[in-house]
């Protein structure tokens, strides 16, 4: 990058928002993925003016640009591929409004969920998305890759619940999309067509979200499993009942075991696998839902269900799903959490695969999963520096991914395709697919200056 452009850039943002230091470019030269590519210079703008300046330089100079927040995402999403500049979107971390009324919030996208989390129950209101990293994950992020978490299940993931957005275009241009009131039809959806577009259309700088009044009671249980396919088929089982858990959640022996000796929880260590539940609503109506749910999970032989009896103990239950990944990372130097979605129906022989696959290539695979809906997260354990290991991982993942989609699944439930998964991405679309994809990034991004080198 010229001195020149490097200079007009720090005007943009200030001495203070920019830095090419090599240890900050290190820094934001990877994500939660085990991608590494450097940047030419990092810039902290604190506000759309500045996204907009900043782009119109980038698109001038035709620059690549990586949008980023907490870079917590697993699939290289936020990873400079092709250098140029990293713009990190931390600084803009205000909630503009909460509307109790209206059932809304605008929050800028450096805010992270858990904050809003916290803010909306301030009014009796809840913001359901609520990814795994939700206390570091930030709400661009989030809407960048159409995030969810345990109680998708019921509420759905994020797309379910934007109304609208302020975004910068490649060439600085701000786009302002969607409206504040719950419904609306009009024109075609720009607002959805941007969430889950991982930074390649457009740099989110508003983001306006619908929220939904907090439930008043909730039931959290916990089932153990001796066979982890009867886990796999206790939930479909819940589910066939009618019943819709707020969070259902499946652990495999590895992962307790990894989350047991981090934490010391008194997990079970003889089971093959635990499911666990939560259930919300009316208080009169959890006791009745909470017996069905036990007995379907008896029926299905858990060997034992845990109901608990105060928030005390949801929260030790919920401990053990909140610390699995850290629990499981800390076992070998790297470590590659894959997501592919099956349905409910073909959990139980996903997972199935998924352990034979693991044995085929000698890998290290663990599996966790928001079971209600089918999104399973294979977390692989392995050493980047053992080439021919490196070789059996890559294997492994896309057979994986070529199950899913055997058994009517998606490449991806939550975490996106990034660069981790770009090479799979025609075996879920056709060509007409792609080619409409490609059109749709031509257009709003002719240059190909946004997240180059990602999924499109």
């Amino acid at each position: 990058m010229h001195a020149s452009i490097r200079r007009e850039l720090i005007d943009i943002v200030g001495t203070d928002g920019a830095t090419d230091r090599i240890e900050d470019l290190v820094a934001y030269s990877y994500d939660a993925s085990p991608q590494e590519h450097l940047a030419d210079i990092i810039l902290f703008p604190a506000s759309t003016k500045q996204v907009s300046a900043i782009m119109k330089v980038a698109d001038r100079e035709v620059i690549p640009v990586t949008a980023r927040g907490s870079g917590t995402n697993l699939a290289g999403e936020t990873v400079p591929l092709r250098g140029g500049i990293v713009m990190v979107l931390t600084r803009m971390d205000r909630i503009l409004s909460i509307d109790p009324e209206n059932l809304t919030a605008t929050v800028e996208p450096g805010v992270i969920n858990y904050d809003l989390q916290l803010a909306a129950a301030q009014v009796g209101l809840m913001y359901p998305p609520d990814p795994a990293s939700w206390m570091v994950a930030t709400m661009g992020g989030t809407v960048g890759t159409n995030a969810g978490g345990p109680r998708t299940v019921k509420y759905g993931v994020t797309r379910d619940y934007l109304l609208g957005l302020t975004v910068v275009l490649a060439d600085g241009r701000v786009l302002k999309i969607g409206r504040g009131p719950l419904r609306h039809v009009a024109g075609y959806d720009l607002v959805h067509l941007i969430c889950g577009s991982e930074g390649t259309l457009g740099i989110v700088t508003e983001i306006t979200v619908r929220l939904i009044p907090r439930p008043a009671a909730t039931r959290t249980l916990r089932a153990d499993f001796d066979d982890l396919e009867d886990c796999g088929r206790a939930v479909a089982a819940i589910i066939r009942e009618g019943i819709i858990p707020s969070a259902l959640e499946l652990m495999d022996q590895s992962i307790i075991g990894a989350v047991e000796r981090a934490n010391r929880l008194g997990l079970p260590l003889d089971v093959e696998g635990i499911l666990l539940m939560e259930v919300d609503g009316d208080p009169e109506s959890l006791d009745p839902i909470t017996e069905r749910i036990s007995t379907v999970l008896s029926a299905n032989r858990a060997t034992k269900v845990i109901v608990a009896r105060d928030a005390a103990e949801a929260e030790h239950i919920w401990k053990a799903r909140r610390g699995a990944f850290s629990a499981m990372a800390c076992l070998r130097p790297n470590a590659i959490t894959e997501d592919a979605t099956v349905p409910v129906t073909q959990l139980a022989t996903m997972i199935r695969k998924v352990n034979e696959i693991a044995e085929r290539h000698n890998v290290q695979i663990g599996v966790l999963a928001h079971a209600g809906d089918g999104n399973l997260h294979p977390l692989i354990l392995f050493d980047q520096r053992d080439r021919d290991e490196v070789r059996r991982v890559e294997a492994a993942s896309a057979e994986i991914f070529r199950e899913a989609l055997t058994l009517g699944g998606t490449l991806s439930g939550e975490h996106g395709i990034g660069i981790e998964k770009a090479q799979y991405l025609s075996l879920e679309f056709d060509e007409v697919a792609m080619g409409v994809t490609r059109a749709i990034k031509q257009a709003l991004d002719p240059k190909g200056i946004l997240n180059p080198g990602k999924f499109v």
